[in-house]
């Protein structure tokens, strides 16, 4: 494994050799006697050390092991990743089978929120990738070597099956910023709007958690599927959640933006929460928080693209826990000129990040103001998380509904839940709507009933 914090990838002993095979005729139920699980629930595939995963509505990739590590700081940390990538595909030995987005060589990473946080980013590539699309299923080996070796089997590459411990009691209590103060918080973000220093601010708080048992990310990943599939359930180097919210997909010079802003607590009665669905898609609160996030989207795609599409008006997305103002912005990259290649997924994050989601409007000012009275550093919570193959295609999402485990110490755990507030927000269901953010994960981390 090669690890670099400052340069490209130039210290692999050999070039990375990749070999994607179908999985077609291998992990199915009739194997079941052997003790092979099928790649139809992935998640169920991971091993408890370092779990990969980026899962929604049973499709996706999950991953394990590590062939190369990358790690970057600093404002230019998407640029270095991106290049360090490269280097590393430029001597790759590659055997696709499939063919399809997510096979061949594959990249997770997730980065900070702020340029200046010591939390950085890293780009993981792993030993093992199997993934699901569509009713595929295929399998994935990289290892450093001289040449190909044979086809790869589920049942090479397969530990041990060891099911996902429970974290036992889980005791919780204030993070940076203690919850009555966090109002206070807010009154601050609200003053500065009504003050014209900002038209928006998203504050966000944490929230620390112990657990009786180290934290098993396996345990809290399929608890998180399972509740929320309309989500996509991430995992990379200790930062686990099932975000909402996807910050750009890049497929074949077409771009996806999923942009969430304005939200309203479940009640848990059907009925009623129809009727808060109405209410949400009519607020006017709401309804202008949501359309600075779209705004910010559409302009920071609009170099990048020949045509885009932004909806007239939001959608409402139903999560078992809150309800969101949502709208799917999409577009068409610009043909490239001569040999250009189109953006990567990850220059077009890099573009896109922060949105007004999770920043505010306008981006300078809203920055400043965060770290000016938030408190805490955000670390990765509202940072990109996501995956990236070699043609630059990929998933990105903002850190949401998310947690990171302390890599010192695997009882620790810091929750973490955002805002946004405009000049009509109440401190106090600020509060309200950061707690109801929080659930996701308190459910993840707790018992089963």
């Amino acid at each position: 494994m090669t690890t670099q914090t400052a340069a490209p990838a130039d210290a692999v002993p050999q070039p990375l050799v990749v070999r994607t095979v179908p999985l077609d005729d291998l992990g199915r139920p009739h194997d079941a006697d052997a003790g092979t699980p099928d790649p139809a629930d992935l998640l169920d595939l991971l091993p408890s050390d370092a779990p990969l995963a980026w899962v929604r509505r049973g499709d996706g990739i999950v991953a394990w092991g590590e062939t190369l590590r990358v790690e970057v700081t600093g404002a230019d940390r998407f640029a270095r990743a991106e290049e360090a990538w490269r280097t590393v595909l430029a001597h790759a030995v590659v055997r696709d089978e499939v063919r399809v987005p997510g096979t061949g060589p594959v990249a997770f990473a997730s980065f900070a929120f702020d340029d200046d946080s010591p939390a950085g980013g890293v780009v993981v590539v792993p030993r093992v990738v199997v993934g699901r699309r569509g009713g595929r299923t295929w399998l994935t080996t990289i290892t450093a070597g001289p040449r190909l070796g044979a086809a790869p089997t589920l049942a090479d590459v397969l530990g041990p099956r060891v099911p996902p411990v429970a974290p036992g009691d889980v005791e919780y209590r204030d993070g940076a910023v203690a919850a009555d103060d966090w109002r206070d918080v807010v009154a601050a973000g609200v003053a500065a709007i009504r003050a014209g220093e900002v038209e928006k601010v998203v504050l966000a708080r944490d929230v620390r958690a112990r657990s009786q048992h180290p934290v098993d990310v396996r345990w809290a990943l399929q608890r998180l599927a399972r509740r929320y599939p309309s989500c996509w359930t991430f995992s990379v180097d200790g930062l686990m959640g099932a975000t909402p919210e996807l910050l750009v997909r890049s497929e074949k010079g077409l771009v996806t933006s999923r942009v969430l802003a304005g939200t309203i607590r479940r009640t848990g009665d059907d009925a009623a929460d129809m009727a808060r669905a109405a209410i949400l898609a009519h607020s006017s609160k709401d309804l202008e928080e949501h359309e600075y996030a779209v705004s910010s989207v559409a302009r920071a795609l609009e170099p990048f693209c020949s045509s885009t599409n932004v909806p007239d008006v939001p959608f409402v997305l139903h999560l078992p826990n809150v309800l969101h103002l949502a709208s799917d912005v999409t577009g068409v990259l610009t043909a490239p000129a001569g040999d250009a290649a189109h953006p990567s997924s990850l220059a077009l994050a890099a573009a896109l990040h922060p949105t007004a989601a999770v920043c505010g409007t306008p981006t300078t000012a809203a920055r400043a103001l965060i770290a000016r009275v938030e408190g805490m550093d955000r670390g990765r919570y509202a940072g990109p998380v996501g995956w990236m193959g070699a043609d630059g295609d990929g998933e990105w999402g903002i850190a949401l509904r998310s947690a990171q485990v302390d890599a010192q110490d695997p009882r620790s755990v810091r929750l973490f839940a955002g805002c946004g507030i405009v000049a009509a927000s109440d401190p106090a269901a600020e509060l309200a709507e950061s707690e109801a953010k929080l659930v996701p994960m308190r459910d993840a981390l707790g018992r089963d009933a």
